[in-house]
Order: C-alpha cells, then sequence, then structure tokens
C-alpha cells in the first residue's frame, strides 16, 4: 500500500512506517500532522486516482526530528580573470515518519 502526498510543497510516494525528509515544518518535535492532499492511494490492485485530490483520504504522520541536510558547495569561477569563490549552504529539513495511510 501507497500514496502519492504533498508535503510542504513536494510530492512524495511513501507508505506506512517509512521515515522521509521534508523540507522543514513550524510544528515541533513529537508532533503529530495530517496532510489531505492524497493524488493517488494504492492497495494492490485497487487504485484510487483524485481530480485532484483523493475525497476523505488523510495520511498521518509525526515528527521526529529537524536537522540540516549534507552540505552541498557552489563554486563560481571566471577563467584568466583571478576570481574564484566558494559558498556552502546546508538546507534545514525536518524527518517525519509516516504512521498512518
Amino acid at each position: 500500500m501507497y500514496a502519492i502526498v504533498e508535503i510542504a510543497g513536494q510530492q512524495f510516494k511513501i507508505q506506512k512506517d517509512q521515515k522521509i525528509y521534508v523540507n522543514r515544518l513550524k510544528e515541533e518535535e513529537g508532533a503529530e500532522l495530517e496532510f489531505d492532499k492524497v493524488f493517488l492511494k494504492a492497495d494492490g490492485d485497487k487504485i484510487e486516482v483524485g481530480a485532484p485530490v483523493v475525497e476523505g483520504a488523510k495520511i498521518k504522520a509525526k515528527v521526529l526530528a529537524h536537522v540540516k541536510s549534507d552540505k552541498i558547495l557552489i563554486f563560481k569561477k571566471k577563467r584568466r580573470k583571478g576570481y574564484q569563490t566558494l559558498n556552502g549552504h546546508r538546507q534545514q529539513m525536518t524527518q517525519i515518519q509516516i504512521e498512518e495511510l
């Protein structure tokens, strides 16, 4: 059983008891969440496709932690000009666990 759901502006394919990283959410650690933008819900051969969302479908999740993702390095250089710069970025993420589809 799986579903395609929109969380924090991004779409994810999720399953029960799966842990995923999403863009930072404002809820505290340990908080229960409910998402209702379910675009597709599949259970074996039974597939429900929404137009645009599946009516009455909800996803329950729990916030596990707020973390930072891996560092991404941005390197810029202009050849023959002596210009180069190195910059780094770490995105704020939230780890959630899907509890119920």
